[in-house]
C-alpha cells in the first residue's frame, strides 16, 4: 500500500490546515479531554467525505492519546480505566462495524448528529453534577462503547462520565487517554478486517497523529494559565456549526 498516494488530488494548502488543526485539537485535548473528535470533522469532511473520517481520526487518536497519557502518566487511574474499557469492549466493536455499513450520508448524519448533541449532553452533565459508582459507570460505558466504536466527538461523553465518577483535573485527562487507546485498537481492528482502511485513511491519520503529539505537552505547559471556559465555548460553536454544515449537506445529497 503506497501511504502518499493518499494525498493526491490534495493541496499543499489543504494539507497545512488539516495540520494546523490537529495541533490546535491536540492542545485543546490536552486541556480539556476532548477536542481531536469534534473539531477535525470540521476539515476532514470537505476534503475526503464523511465515510473515511471516523477511521482517521481513531488511528491518529492512538499518536495523541500515548503522548496525553505519557504527558500526564502519574494522574491515571487504571482501576476506573479497566471498569470502562471492560465494559465498553463488545459494543465498542458493535458500534465500527454498525459505521462501516453505514452510506457516505448516513455517516455524514451520524457525525453530525453526534457533534451536535456532544455540546448540550456535556452542559446539562456539568450542571446537573450527576454522581455515579464502579458500578452506574460500567453500566454506561456499555452504551459509550457504542458511540465511540461508531462515531467521532463522542470523547464528551466519556470525560462527563468519569467527573461523575469521582474523577477531576489532571486524572480525568489521563484516564481518558488511556480507555482511548484501548477503545481506538478495537475500532482500528474492526476498521481493518472491513477493509475501510486505506491509503487515504492511513496517510491523513498518520499525518495528524504525528503533528499532534507536540500538543499534549503544549497543553501540559500552558493548563494552569489558559482559561479552560473561553476554548471551551470556542468550541462549542465550532461544533454545533461544523454538525449543522454536515446534516444539511447530507440530507442534500
Amino acid at each position: 500500500m503506497n501511504i502518499f498516494a493518499g494525498f493526491a488530488d490534495v493541496s499543499l494548502a489543504q494539507l497545512v490546515l488539516v495540520g494546523g488543526m490537529a495541533l490546535l485539537a491536540s492542545v485543546i485535548g490536552g486541556l480539556a479531554g476532548y477536542g481531536t473528535g469534534a473539531l477535525m470533522p470540521l476539515v476532514l469532511v470537505p476534503l475526503v467525505g464523511a465515510e473515511p473520517v471516523v477511521p482517521i481520526i481513531a488511528i491518529s487518536a492512538i499518536f495523541t492519546n500515548i503522548s496525553r497519557f505519557v504527558a500526564y502518566f502519574r494522574y491515571a487511574d487504571r482501576r476506573r480505566a479497566l471498569i470502562v474499557v471492560g465494559a465498553a469492549m463488545l459494543t465498542t466493536a458493535l458500534g465500527a462495524y454498525g459505521y462501516t455499513r453505514l452510506t457516505s450520508a448516513g455517516a455524514a448524519l451520524v457525525i453530525g448528529g453526534m457533534l451536535i448533541l456532544s455540546v448540550p449532553l456535556r452542559r446539562l452533565a456539568r450542571h446537573r453534577e450527576i454522581k455515579i459508582g464502579d458500578t452506574g459507570l460500567g453500566v454506561s460505558a456499555v452504551g459509550y462503547g457504542v458511540l465511540v466504536g461508531g462515531t467521532s466527538g463522542s470523547g464528551v461523553i466519556l470525560l462527563s462520565l468519569l467527573m461523575a465518577s469521582g474523577l477531576e483535573g489532571a486524572a480525568v485527562i489521563a484516564t481518558d487517554a488511556v480507555i482511548s487507546v484501548a477503545t481506538g485498537v478495537i475500532k482500528i481492528s474492526v476498521f481493518g478486517l472491513a477493509g475501510v482502511v486505506t491509503a487515504q485513511v492511513l496517510a491523513f491519520a498518520l499525518l495528524i497523529g504525528a503533528i499532534a503529539i507536540p500538543g499534549a505537552f503544549l497543553a501540559k505547559a500552558f493548563v494552569e494559565r489558559m482559561p479552560v471556559h473561553i476554548h471551551t465555548a470556542i468550541l462549542d460553536a465550532a461544533v454545533i456549526t461544523g454538525g449543522l454544515v454536515m446534516i444539511t449537506s447530507a440530507l442534500r445529497h
